[in-house]
């Protein structure tokens, strides 16, 4: 892809990763995510337009207020970082329309719903579901033959996951299944690594968890599984066909 389409994602990225964190902020808390405008938390005031430029804002303020002088967390240009940075690889590692389209719409999708289940161990319905719309819509307009996959590996990934909540509802919700679901119809069989990955995350900090707490303490303490679907996801993105190749090359 041409490198000014690669730089022109970067910046839309760092947009949008702007609006994602209102979206992290006031969907938990019910708010609206277009009034007010961007403000202080804490007096309130609002967010000049000169400061509100994503992460550039953020530094030349050094993360305060410029009204009360409130400190403002390293996680907002964090995110809106990470968002362009994300946005800038899906364009500059796809040239097809669906690819893009579809690479565009799940991190958009993935960055609010890791952080939500990370702040109150919630994975709203109001972003899987309208996500899960989207992708379909994708496929049926962008590639059609490949609808058909996206519908195979999301009811199998839901599936999968729906099994391990009824078998095991104290570590895994509904919240999980649904967005497995919804990583089955972005990635088509690239579900089945990103989701390999993501029980490997899983296992990994648990152990963390419980080699720093203790076992009884360790188990039970709640260890949100959103964001290590979110991570699978991402990297299934960019190499899950790749392993699928690989895999079924040598097997």
């Amino acid at each position: 892809m041409h490198p000014a389409y690669v730089a022109l994602a970067f910046v839309a990225g760092l947009a949008i990763g702007s609006f994602l964190n209102v979206v992290t902020y006031r969907l938990p808390l019910g708010k609206s995510l277009l009034h007010p405008g961007s403000h202080c938390p804490n007096c309130e005031a609002a967010v000049k337009n000169r400061d509100n430029v994503p992460v550039l804002g953020w530094l030349l303020l050094r993360g305060r207020c410029r009204a009360c002088g409130q400190s403002f967390s390293w996680r907002y240009p964090a995110v809106e970082l990470l968002t362009g940075v994300l946005f800038a690889l899906v364009v500059a590692t796809h040239d097809d329309a669906i690819g893009i389209t579809l690479g565009l719409l799940m991190v958009t999708a993935l960055v609010p719903i890791a952080l939500i289940d990370l702040d109150v161990r919630l994975i709203p319905n109001v972003i899987t579901l309208p996500a899960s719309i989207a992708a379909l819509v994708a496929g049926l307009t962008l590639d059609i033959d490949f609808v058909p996959e996206q519908l195979i590996a999301g009811a199998g990934a839901f599936a999968f996951f729906f099994l391990a909540a009824w078998l095991y509802p104290r570590g895994m919700g509904m919240g999980d299944v649904k967005l497995a679901g919804m990583l089955g119809l972005y990635l088509g069989r690239a579900v089945a690594p990103a989701i390999f990955l993501a029980l490997i995350l899983g296992v990994v900090v648990g152990a963390v968890v419980i080699a720093r707490l203790g076992q009884k303490a360790g188990r039970k303490t709640a260890v949100p599984f959103g964001p290590f679907l979110a991570v699978g996801g991402i990297v299934g993105f960019f190499v899950g066909d790749d392993v699928m190749d690989a895999y079924l090359d040598r097997f």
